[in-house]
């Protein structure tokens, strides 16, 4: 069999080479990996054309069917983790392209969300900067978690894993989603609010953890975001479209809620110039949720395991 060509995408870290085994590989796929990131398709197809196969980065690149149409020798294309909204599955189907993922972790983005959180409620980033440029000595009031309620949008594993640490912290956590049940809020350890208005209108913070779908893109909109006290924070984990990010800003910007966290953008890298770069009360993370060493060694090691079962006629974990 010829050596088959192979490009790992958005490695942003340089981190992809060293967290698997790619000699396994050896004589029989070609691997390169590309750390800047490619927008533009015809950068894509010079840079993939010669390409078999693909790793790709969860969302971080699409691959939408106008872009698969231009990759004629494309044969597998492996996506971190095991759901992929950016990738046209049945455009990649038609085109004879098999679509696998890899074993991941739910609790990096858990462990991030808290991140988030205790930033926004105790004003770390502000105080840091203080500290280390000789501003106020002590600035921020902060905002307690013990006795406060956490609402959650989505109690999947990872809204599960936010349900336990808020319990722990002495929180009262509830939880919405369209096909919550009582009985599953219940086995997390939360209460079913009986509507997503009512969620908004009673919790102290907010946690985005739904699949983005044709369902929940927008479901946080500028009515929403009015429904939710003045001193209450939300956080977003999960996608960015899920919450209308012009309502977004404008929320921080005339103070209808006290603050927000994102770890996720309709656009990635977020631009330059973009609004909520300085938006007040604005903590933002360049999608960090699941960049963890241990989470890249599954990814990666799972890429390489996914293209020797393709190698041997015998496809793992596809998609689709």
């Amino acid at each position: 069999m010829a050596t088959l060509r192979c490009a790992v995408l958005d490695d942003y870290q340089d981190a992809a080479r060293e967290r698997a085994d790619w000699a396994r590989l050896a004589g029989r796929a070609d691997v390169r990996f590309l750390h800047r990131h490619l927008v533009a398709h015809d950068e894509l197809v010079a840079e993939l054309g010669d390409c078999e196969i693909v790793v790709v980065m969860r969302e971080r690149t699409p691959f939408p069917a106008e872009l698969i149409a231009r990759l004629p020798k494309l044969r597998l294309l492996i996506t971190s983790g095991r759901r992929n909204a950016s990738i046209d599955l049945a455009a990649a189907a038609a085109q004879g392209v098999t679509v696998c993922g890899t074993p991941g972790n739910s609790e990096p983005p858990a462990e991030l969300t808290w991140a988030l959180i205790l930033g926004l409620a105790r004003g770390v980033v502000t105080e840091n900067d203080n500290l280390r440029t000789g501003g106020p000595w002590q600035s921020t009031l902060g905002a307690d978690l013990h006795g406060r309620r956490l609402g959650l949008l989505g109690l999947g594993k990872i809204g599960a894993r936010v349900a336990r640490v808020g319990a722990a912290f002495g929180m009262e956590v509830a939880a919405w989603s369209q096909n919550l049940s009582e009985e599953r809020a219940a086995e997390a350890g939360a209460l079913l609010a009986t509507s997503k208005e009512e969620l908004l209108e009673t919790s102290d913070f907010v946690s985005v953890h739904l699949v983005l779908s044709e369902r929940t893109r927008g479901l946080v909109g500028a009515d929403d975001l009015r429904r939710m006290r003045r001193t209450a924070y939300l956080v977003n984990t999960s996608r960015a479209a899920i919450v209308d990010q012009d309502a977004l800003v404008r929320a921080l910007n005339e103070g209808w809620i006290a603050g927000a966290g994102s770890d996720v953008f309709t656009t990635e890298p977020l631009p330059l110039d973009h609004p909520l770069r300085t938006a007040p009360r604005f903590l933002g993370l360049p999608h960090l949720g699941y960049v963890t060493a241990r989470n890249y060694a599954a990814f990666f090691e799972g890429a390489v395991e996914d293209i020797e079962a393709y190698l041997a006629g015998s496809p793992i974990r596809t998609l689709g």
